[in-house]
């Protein structure tokens, strides 16, 4: 679907009012795991809000959902490099983050990111963060891989996926050598896209959530891939299926993500009760026990994880960012790289 910058906040209202809230209740387009039970039903008690959750497989599912106009929405939580089109395209408002406990708990290299504020207004409510990692399953390997060229592998042919997401870019144009993955030239997308149709043959599946991931594993239709760092690994260590993750020498990804509310949304009351759960002790470490994500609420952290945990988990080194390629707003550039990884796909 392709975006258009001229769209005004008059058209996306058109889009969606044919669609009502229900009083006291919350809807949320987010990732799994953001709205499991074990801290959403405590929530739902204290707090008198029913939290209603979609799940998205990718990024690039946000602005299509958002702009069918099939249903209303109070709450997303988009990555560091998809918030700014959300605030660009007028699906936002600006947070009042005074009326949000523990702001200040938040870790200052996340609020100083690009794309959660403009003209001086916070957007977005840093969440969780993490690394775009890529993992193998033991068995199949005696010597562990190192390097991105073991998905191009074709010793590995049928057994390799990828995660259906423009972020394929990303690692082909580093297993090209082309290592500026958010600025790439038209001959370097050009130069990816060859790559991921050489792999494509080779590709079991493009894989779109955590789950379909973790049953090719189990099934032993997939050996090797990207992951979502810390959480499918865990579901298959709970399935006693051996894997590992690992940092390729190509480097990997690393994001954020934010939790942003819909504009005009009548359901504020219980969306800002949510953000304060979901920066609290109970949602941080909610999504760090359930996905195995990092949590962006250092106070929050310290006091509900092991020590441990917090150190697993970079919470006193959250500079280890810096160590990856985190991703950034990609401006105008969005849609060239969003339609060159759907190009792969169609062929």
């Amino acid at each position: 679907m392709t975006i258009k910058k001229g769209i005004t906040a008059g058209c996306i209202a058109a889009l969606t009012s044919g669609a009502a809230w229900a009083e006291g209740t919350i809807n949320v387009l987010t990732w799994e795991g953001y709205a499991d039970p074990s801290f959403i039903t405590p929530f739902e008690e204290t707090s008198g809000c029913k939290v209603n959750a979609t799940y998205v497989g990718s990024n690039d599912d946000f602005a299509p959902k958002l702009m069918a106009g099939g249903g209303v929405y109070d709450l997303i939580t988009p990555s560091i490099d998809t918030t700014q089109l959300m605030i660009d395209l007028g699906f936002v408002e600006p947070l009042d983050t005074a009326a949000i406990t523990g702001w200040d708990g938040i870790y200052p290299k996340f609020l100083a990111q690009d794309g959660i504020q403009q003209d001086g207004a916070y957007y977005g409510m840093p969440y969780s963060w993490g690394a775009i990692a890529f993992m193998y399953l033991d068995s199949a390997f005696d010597t562990p891989p190192s390097s991105l060229d073991a998905l191009w592998s074709e010793d590995l042919a049928g057994k390799i996926s990828l995660w259906d997401d423009k972020s394929a870019i990303y690692v082909a144009a580093r297993k090209n050598g082309d290592m500026d993955i958010y600025n790439l030239t038209d001959d370097q997308i050009a130069a990816a896209q060859d790559s991921l149709l050489a792999q494509k043959p080779l590709v079991r599946k493009y894989w779109a959530t955590a789950g379909e991931l973790v049953d090719l594993y189990k099934a032993g239709e997939v050996v090797i891939s990207n992951t979502w760092a810390g959480y499918q690994s865990s579901l298959l260590a709970a399935e006693g299926v051996a894997v590992t993750e690992f940092i390729p020498e190509e480097g990997a990804e690393g994001w954020m993500d934010s939790w942003m509310v819909v504009k005009d949304t009548p359901n504020k009351d219980c969306a800002y009760k949510f953000l304060n759960m979901q920066l609290s002790e109970l949602g941080q470490c909610g999504v760090a026990n359930v996905n195995g994500y990092s949590a962006a609420n250092a106070s929050a952290a310290k006091a509900c994880m092991t020590a441990e945990q917090y150190s697993a988990l970079h919470q006193d080194d959250p500079d280890y960012l810096d160590s990856l390629l985190i991703w950034t707003p990609l401006g105008d550039r969005f849609e060239t790289y969003t339609n060159a990884w759907n190009a792969v796909k169609a062929q």
